[in-house]
């Protein structure tokens, strides 16, 4: 089974994306700010995260550049999952090594399907 860690503040969209993606069939793994995003991340080696950008303690820019940034986690994609969609932030996301990027708020088909594009044999 595929795992996801989802990297989210809000409950309420971590409530969204866990039942979306456990009906989906993949295991799911949180955490609720960006310190514990990147030791989910080592701890847990996804296979794919689902990164909040505005985040308490570390935001989701640098949590994504320390991941990219560790051997042990640079080959898992990050998907910035966000409500700033203004100009330039898909850019700065990009570059801080997110693989993909998604704003808020998003459709649950969209998610399923950049899911399955990002994690093709599950």
């Amino acid at each position: 089974m595929k795992r996801i860690l989802i990297v989210e503040d809000t409950e309420d969209n971590r409530r969204i994306l866990r039942d979306l993606l456990t009906a989906a069939g993949y295991g799911i793994v949180e955490a609720t700010n960006g310190r514990c995003g990147v030791e989910a991340a080592q701890a847990e080696q996804p296979d794919l995260i689902l990164m909040d950008i505005q985040l308490p303690i570390m935001d989701g820019y640098e949590a994504a550049r320390r991941l990219k940034a560790d051997p042990a986690t640079r080959h898992i994609p990050v998907v910035a999952v966000t409500s700033y969609a203004l100009s330039g932030d898909e850019d700065r996301a990009l570059a801080a090594g997110c693989d993909g990027y998604v704003a808020k708020p998003f459709s649950p088909r969209k998610i399923l399907s950049l899911v399955r594009q990002m994690l093709p044999e599950a």
